[in-house]
């Protein structure tokens, strides 16, 4: 096969592929398929369920608080070595309730985030094909596949 051959073959695939694209209706793509998706609402319901989780945490994490802080004093006032034990434990505790707080926060904003930044990468990938214009009678923006690659640098 020539080299002309073979780049008419891969060229063919490739707009095959993109006229494919999105045609899923944001569905997972098949198994063994090597696309990227992004489904907007799933990291809607990841961020959501991250979100939850700190809420809840944030009160349900902190109920025991006082109250094992109080025993291990009193404990410890009264010469138990437990009294120290439990103090120490509440510390450890609340610093593992903070840093997952702290954890929840972070993927629910980095959710957000990338949720609204696709978005806007799209749009903008997408303005950038429409300005191209027509290469053909009757090929409303359509962009050649020689010319897609310089879009993605």
């Amino acid at each position: 096969m020539s080299f002309e051959d073979e780049w008419g073959a891969e060229k063919a695939a490739v707009a095959m592929r993109l006229n494919q694209a999105g045609s899923t209706g944001g569905s997972t793509p098949a198994k063994g398929s090597a696309d990227y998706v992004v489904v907007d609402d799933e990291l809607g319901d990841i961020g959501h369920a991250a979100y939850g989780l700190f809420n809840g945490l944030e009160s349900g994490g902190k109920h025991a608080n006082a109250a094992s802080e109080t025993a291990g004093t009193s404990l410890k006032g009264d010469g138990f070595d437990s009294g120290a034990a439990l103090a120490e434990v509440n510390r450890t505790w609340e610093t593992q309730v903070k840093t997952l707080l702290q954890a929840c926060a972070h993927i629910s904003n980095h959710l957000d985030y990338t949720k609204s930044s696709n978005k806007a990468e799209d749009e903008r990938i997408g303005a950038q094909l429409r300005i191209v214009g027509p290469v053909a009678p009757g090929a409303e923006g359509a962009v050649p596949v020689s010319q897609i690659d310089k879009y993605f640098r």
